[in-house]
């Protein structure tokens, strides 16, 4: 499993075996079961996960009562809710293993601690911050940008495999859609 997250490194910073058996004091393990929450709205937001094997997502229950989805984690990915992670403050989200998942995960004072001595992770995190950051930035000017069929038409299109793995409701979720909407739209598409 620990090989899985030294090559992520790897394509963004070059480590020695020696530096990543180090680095890797710094994390925790945890399997997680399908549907299991590892974050509640309410909760101070303490750990930052990475996806050894599974699939995660992130949502709010909105002022309607409804499930909204707004960013999923398969392997290789990186979630947590930023703005409560970084400052220790209570989050407004969900996060929860859509399938049983096993993740790696830091706290932000093992996160601090991980940076003070190996320097070249800050590298590391940039990378995966701005990466994190231009998907968000996509993700907004699709909202913007299509309409509710073209949107879901794209996500199907650049992510055939995503879209094949993640239950229909949850997509619907994602896209704002009602999953009887999505489920009309996939009709359209086959006929």
């Amino acid at each position: 499993m620990s090989l899985i997250f030294q090559q992520h490194i790897e394509k963004f910073v070059q480590i020695s075996d020696d530096e990543f058996e180090e680095i890797k004091k710094f994390f925790d393990i945890k399997e997680v079961a399908k549907k299991e929450n590892l974050l509640e709205e309410g909760q101070i937001c303490r750990h930052h996960y990475f996806v050894l094997t599974g699939l995660l997502r992130k949502f709010y229950i909105n002022e309607k009562g409804i499930e909204q989805t707004t960013e999923f984690a398969i392997e290789t990915w990186w979630l947590t809710d930023n703005f409560a992670y970084e400052r220790n403050v209570h989050t407004e989200f969900y996060i929860q293993a859509v399938e049983k998942s096993i993740v790696l995960y830091i706290t932000k004072e093992n996160q601090e601690k991980l940076l003070d001595k190996f320097p070249v992770m800050e590298r590391y995190f940039r990378f995966i911050y701005q990466r994190a950051f231009a998907a968000a930035q996509k993700r907004i000017k699709f909202l913007f940008s299509f309409s509710k069929e073209e949107f879901y038409f794209q996500a199907v299109r650049n992510h055939p495999e995503f879209v094949q793995r993640v239950p229909q409701y949850l997509i619907a979720s994602y896209l704002g859609f009602t999953p009887e909407y999505l489920s009309e739209i996939r009709k359209r598409l086959l006929s």
